[in-house]
C-alpha cells in the first residue's frame, strides 16, 4: 500500500507538471498561429492508451511514462520527422516564423514551470503556514559529526547564529552549509559559554567529499515512538515507548548514539531497555542495511513553532521559497559532474521515494513546486533535444544572422537524445543498484 501511494503521488504529480509544461509550447505556437499537430502526456511510440482528434492537433496519452511533447509543424523534435523538413516550408510551421518567436514558444514551457513553482509556495505558505524551530527551541542541542570538531564545535551546542544573525529555523544549519556557505556560527557550549567559531570557505565540498551531509543532528532523547510492521524490531519484542539504556553493554544518552551502535554493529545485538520503569534485555539481528524498523519522535528534542501568512504575506515569502530552491539545486548540480554525484543520480524510483508513503497535500504540493522548478531548470540546460538546445541555437541565429541547417539541427537532436537516454540509463540503473545492493 505504502508503494502505491507513492506512485499515486509520482504519477499525479508528474502529468500535473508535463501537461503545463507542454501547454507553455502549445499556447504561444497557438498564437504565432504555428500548427501543433500533436499535444501528448507521455510517449506514444507504436501505439497510444488514448487519442482524439480536435482541429488539426491529436490530443493524447502515451504507454511510456518518461514525459510529454507536443509536436509543432516544421520543427526537429523528438519526433524526428524528417520527411517533412524536405518539404518547402509552409508560413503556418514553426521553421517559417521569425527567430524571436520561435524562441518565445521554446521558452514556453520552462517558463510555466518557474511560474507554476513560484505559485505553489505562495498557496502552500498562504494554506499552511511555516513551522520552524528557534535556536532556544532545541531542548538538548546538536549531536556534532567529528567533521566539525576540528572547526572547535562540541556535543550539546545550541547554536545560536548563522554569521551573526539568528535563523528563523536554526535546523536548516546543514542545508545553510552545504548549499549557501557560512562563515561563521555563533554556539552556546554545555558549560554556557558563548563562542563564536570559523568555518572554511569550501566547507560544502569538504562535507560532500567525506559523505557528512549532516555534521549537526538535533540531540533526541533515545525513546522508541514508531515500531515498523514486520521490522526486525517488531520480531524481537521491541514496544513503542520503550527506553533504550545500552546497547551491547554501551550506555546510550541520545538516539544518535543508538543508532551508530547498531549501524556499527554486524553481529547480534543486545538493546537494554527501560519498559514501564523496568529493564528488559532485547536480542535482534540487524539486517543487511543495519536497519532494524524503529524511529523516535523528534517532537520530543524541540519546540515546534508556527507562523500563519496572510495572502499579501505569502507573496514575498512563497516567491523566496522558489528562488532559493533554485539557487540551492543550482548550487548542488556541480557535484553531478563527480564520480561520486554520477553514482548519486537517481531516476524515478529515486524521485517516486521523496513522496511520502501517507497521502499528504502538504508534502504533495511542497514536492511538485521542487520539481516543478528542477524540470524548469534541467530544461534550459543547453542541451540538444531539451529545450535548452533548441534555445541555443535560435539565441546563435539571431547573433549571429546565420541559422543552423537543417542537416545539422537533424545530428544535434539525435545526439543529445542518445546523450539523454544515457542518463536516464544511468539515473534508472542507479536505483537498481540500489535497490538490490
Amino acid at each position: 500500500m505504502d508503494i502505491l501511494i507513492k506512485a499515486l503521488q509520482f504519477i499525479l504529480s508528474l502529468s500535473f507538471l508535463i501537461v503545463l509544461h507542454e501547454l507553455g509550447h502549445f499556447i504561444p505556437a497557438k498564437i504565432f498561429k504555428t500548427r501543433v499537430e500533436k499535444f501528448y502526456l507521455f510517449f506514444d511510440y507504436k501505439f497510444s492508451l488514448f487519442k482524439t482528434k480536435i482541429g488539426e492537433t491529436i490530443y493524447g496519452i502515451g504507454w511510456i511514462p518518461l514525459g510529454g511533447y507536443v509536436k509543432i509543424s516544421g520543427m526537429i523534435d523528438e519526433s524526428m520527422d524528417t520527411e517533412q523538413m524536405k518539404q518547402p516550408a509552409q508560413p503556418w510551421e514553426f521553421r517559417s516564423k521569425p527567430a524571436w518567436q520561435r524562441l518565445i514558444i521554446m521558452l514556453g514551457g520552462v517558463t510555466v514551470n518557474f511560474i507554476l513553482g513560484i505559485l505553489i509556495y505562495i498557496m502552500i505558505v498562504f494554506v499552511w503556514g511555516v513551522d520552524f524551530i528557534k535556536p532556544t527551541d532545541v531542548k538538548e542541542g546538536f549531536a556534532v559529526n567529528e567533521l566539525m570538531h576540528e572547526y572547535g564545535f562540541k556535543d550539546g551546542d545550541k547554536i545560536l547564529k548563522f554569521d551573526g544573525v539568528e535563523p528563523l529555523d536554526v535546523t536548516d544549519v546543514n542545508k545553510h552549509l552545504f548549499l549557501r556557505g557560512l562563515s561563521s556560527l555563533e554556539v552556546m557550549h554545555e558549560d554556557g559559554t558563548i563562542e563564536t567559531l570559523a568555518i572554511p570557505e569550501n566547507i560544502g565540498d569538504e562535507m560532500w567529499t567525506k559523505g557528512v551531509m549532516e555534521p549537526f543532528a538535533v540531540r533526541i532523547p533515545p525513546v522508541i515512538d514508531t515500531v515498523i510492521a514486520g521490522s526486525i524490531a517488531e520480531k524481537a519484542g521491541l514496544l513503542k515507548n520503550d527506553k533504550v539504556v545500552a546497547v551491547n553493554n554501551t550506555p546510550v544518552a541520545y538516539w544518535h548514539e543508538f543508532t551508530k551502535l547498531v549501524v556499527n554493529s554486524t553481529d547480534e545485538i543486545i538493546i537494554k531497555v527501560d519498559r514501564n520503569g523496568s529493564s528488559q534485555n532485547i536480542t535482534l539481528q540487524p539486517g543487511k542495511d543495519n536497519k532494524i524498523g524503529v524511529a523516535p519522535n523528534q517532537l520530543n528534542a524541540v519546540t515546534l513553532q508556527h507562523k500563519g501568512y496572510s495572502f499579501m504575506e505569502s507573496i514575498p515569502k512563497g516567491n523566496s521559497l522558489a528562488v532559493w530552491t533554485l539557487k540551492d539545486y543550482i548550487t548542488q548540480f556541480k557535484y553531478v559532474f563527480t564520480k561520486k554525484g554520477a553514482t548519486s543520480i537517481g531516476g524515478f524510483i529515486a524521485i517516486g521515494n521523496i513522496f511520502p508513503a501517507t497521502w499528504s497535500w502538504q508534502s504533495f504540493w511542497g514536492i511538485t513546486a521542487f520539481l516543478s522548478i528542477m524540470l524548469a531548470f534541467m530544461n534550459l540546460l543547453p542541451i540538444p533535444a531539451l529545450d535548452g538546445g533548441h534555445v541555443m541555437f535560435t539565441l546563435y541565429e539571431m547573433i549571429t544572422g546565420r541559422k543552423p541547417s537543417d542537416k545539422f539541427l537533424e545530428y544535434a537532436q539525435i545526439t543529445g537524445f542518445l546523450l539523454l537516454i544515457a542518463l536516464l540509463l544511468l539515473a534508472n540503473g542507479n536505483d537498481v543498484v540500489k535497490l538490490f545492493s
